[in-house]
């Protein structure tokens, strides 16, 4: 009924609507040191404060929660929908060749910058959905909450603090994903391993370092191995090289060691099948080397053993599972930080419907002994559904199919979205599959055009979920 307006108005908006994107982009918020007042750092508040102001500026009632979250509320009507989107981003690197990632930059109908596609882009398009209705003064029965956190990237402490003061909405959910939309989410177990070391070998591994965030497949390591000659390890990275993919830097030391630095492909961890394991092909090398026997080298080759490059099902360390509905185990070994004292890694899976803590923390654990490690007694966190027939998914769908021209079907995922714990949460938008947006990678970016069509599609679905 409204569509032709909404989406008229909605183009008419487009360059204040990148502007605005741009806005955004341009404040570092990764996740810093807690001050006062300031509880993931100075970066995700000046985000969340810059939003508040945009959301000010369209006419919705704005709250800030301690710096934790911002909320804008379209009414004071009765509340039947939240859409939940963040602000916060994952880490960058210096490999970014378009733009620098807080300068946006538009080129070829694409807008660059970190938070482009994740998530701030999305954000934007839902504040423009909601600014859409209300200056073209759609009616509304009932009101929508657009939330804004800081803290999604690193573990969601941001909702956890919000939702101990406010209730779940009656339907939710976040552009922070794929179209058609995501029902089924896949659960998620976070595996870390400690030893204590004293390495007394003359060929050992000094110090190996890799990995920033457990959710992203580590794109750099470095290491320095002592005891080996440079020709030895050169050739080792060589066919290392060969086999991953993954290029090997080898510099000598003044002090007679070696260091190796590792370049992958960082990626999501819920797909790490689409990176290149900088961490894993690293053991693959060390696996290599004339290295002496010690406790050492046990725990690197077990980890090696467990978590060899190829595989990211976790079939070699024994969790292999597979569900009709939700897809395959996905393993992401992330994280390792050795030095001649200590041990500590972490690993990131994704866990279909029929995972549990017998079949996949137990084979862990046991895995980790063996090799003398420790495996920390961290909790499963369980896969999330709502049912792809309830009227709520439905109605999303029949919004995406309105303007797409296609049908949609609810689909699962490995990434842990915002709504993983809410009742009745789905995914919804912006990505989809046939654009790589180098989400969590360097130059990510978002098509401009599947931004004012996201706001479109929000649009719509909004008018009719606040009018059932």
């Amino acid at each position: 009924m409204y569509r032709e307006k909404l989406d008229a108005y909605i183009d008419s908006k487009k360059e204040e609507m990148l502007e605005d994107l741009m806005t955004l982009v341009r404040i570092d918020s990764q996740r810093g040191e807690a001050k006062t007042g300031m509880p993931f750092g100075e970066g995700p508040v000046h985000a969340l404060e810059a939003a508040q102001e945009l959301m000010k500026k369209y006419g919705l009632a704005t709250r800030n929660y301690e710096n934790y979250v911002v909320t804008g509320d379209f009414s004071e009507k009765e509340k039947a929908l939240d859409i939940l989107a963040h602000l916060d981003v994952v880490p960058v690197t210096e490999d970014w060749t378009v733009t620098k990632p807080f300068e946006p930059k538009i080129v070829d109908g694409k807008i660059y910058g970190r938070g482009t596609a994740d998530d701030k882009g999305p954000a934007i398009a839902a504040l423009y959905a909601l600014r859409a209705i209300r200056e073209l003064g759609i009616p509304m029965k009932k009101s929508v909450r657009l939330i804004l956190g800081s803290d999604e990237e690193c573990g969601s402490g941001d909702l956890e603090y919000y939702y101990a003061k406010e209730q779940e909405a009656p339907y939710t959910f976040t552009p922070d994903a794929d179209f058609p939309l995501i029902n089924i989410e896949k659960g998620s177990f976070h595996g870390v391993f400690s030893s204590e070391l004293k390495e007394n070998a003359v060929a050992c591994v000094r110090s190996f370092q890799s990995g920033d965030k457990i959710n992203v497949v580590p794109g750099r390591a470095s290491m320095i191995v002592d005891g080996v000659a440079e020709d030895v390890i050169r050739a080792a990275a060589e066919k290392t090289e060969g086999a991953t993919g993954v290029s090997f830097r080898v510099t000598a030391l003044a002090d007679g060691g070696v260091q190796v630095d590792a370049k992958g492909q960082a990626a999501h961890a819920s797909t790490p099948e689409e990176g290149k394991n900088a961490l894993t092909a690293t053991l693959q090398l060390i696996a290599e080397l004339p290295l002496e026997q010690s406790k050492g080298k046990e725990a690197l080759l077990g980890l090696h053993a467990m978590f060899p490059y190829e595989d990211t099902c976790g079939k070699t360390v024994g969790i292999y599972r597979e569900n009709e509905e939700s897809g395959a185990v996905t393993v992401c070994f992330s994280i390792m930080d050795y030095t001649k004292t200590h041990l500590h890694a972490a690993f990131d899976a994704r866990l279909p419907i029929g995972c549990n803590e017998e079949n996949t923390k137990l084979p862990v654990k046991a895995a980790a002994e063996k090799y003398g490690m420790e495996l920390e007694d961290l909790p499963l966190n369980p896969p999330h559904c709502v049912p792809g027939d309830s009227w709520f998914v439905q109605t999303l769908l029949g919004s995406y199919e309105r303007y797409f021209g296609k049908k949609g079907k609810p689909l699962s995922t490995g990434g842990g979205t915002y709504v993983h714990h809410l009742e009745r949460g789905v995914a919804f938008g912006c990505m989809t599959e046939d654009v790589d947006n180098h989400m969590h990678g360097d130059n990510e970016f978002m098509v401009i055009e599947r931004l004012l069509t996201s706001a479109k599609i929000f649009a719509d679905a909004i008018v009719k979920i606040c009018n059932a």
